[in-house]
């Protein structure tokens, strides 16, 4: 059980800067990135459930139950979650992957909580040179490129706006790294 509980952690890490790569992105080019994606139909699953059935969270899921974080983000929310799939995580260095998981409670949590803002902020809300405090307490900065993508620090939006029970998913296509303090 608790294997499990590190792979729902680590996948919500890796699926949160992917839902913010997507966030800018309002082309036909973004329906097929979201085919891979959860279904508009998955809102009346919280964000850690739609995480799990999307399939491609895993490591991120992994990392949020390593963290003691599942119980927060199955709450009532709403919260934002720029979600890194696995992809994303497998893209992180084996040593700096390992560490994180070695310290649950500290860095680990700092990465992921990094990749959540409280209150549910949908693509439509986004512009431009706009800053966003994350749970973390330091903030991305959101980019909306001339080609209407979105990135949130140096990730891409993949897919944006997965809505959920208690907030929304945007998947990012690399993991956020909050600065050093």
């Amino acid at each position: 059980m608790k294997r499990w509980s590190i792979v729902i952690v680590i996948a919500l890490v890796v699926a949160v800067p992917l839902v913010i790569a997507a966030c800018g992105s309002s082309s036909d080019d973004s329906t097929a990135a979201m085919s891979a994606s959860p279904s508009p139909s998955m809102a009346a699953k919280d964000i850690v459930d739609t995480a799990v059935g999307a399939g491609d969270f895993t490591t991120l899921v992994t990392a949020v139950t390593a963290a003691g974080l599942v119980d927060t983000l199955k709450g009532e929310g709403p919260y934002t979650v720029f979600a890194p799939t696995d992809a994303a995580f497998a893209a992180v260095p084996k040593e700096t992957l390992d560490a994180l998981l070695a310290d649950p409670k500290g860095a680990l949590t700092d990465v992921l909580t990094y990749h959540v803002v409280s209150g549910k902020v949908m693509a439509s809300d986004l512009s431009d040179g706009m800053m966003v405090d994350t749970v973390n307490g330091a903030q991305l900065k959101i980019t909306v490129n001339a080609d209407g993508t979105v990135m949130v620090n140096d990730a891409n939006v993949t897919t944006a706006d997965i809505e959920t029970s208690n907030g929304v998913i945007h998947v990012i296509d690399s993991v956020l790294l909050p600065p050093a303090k």
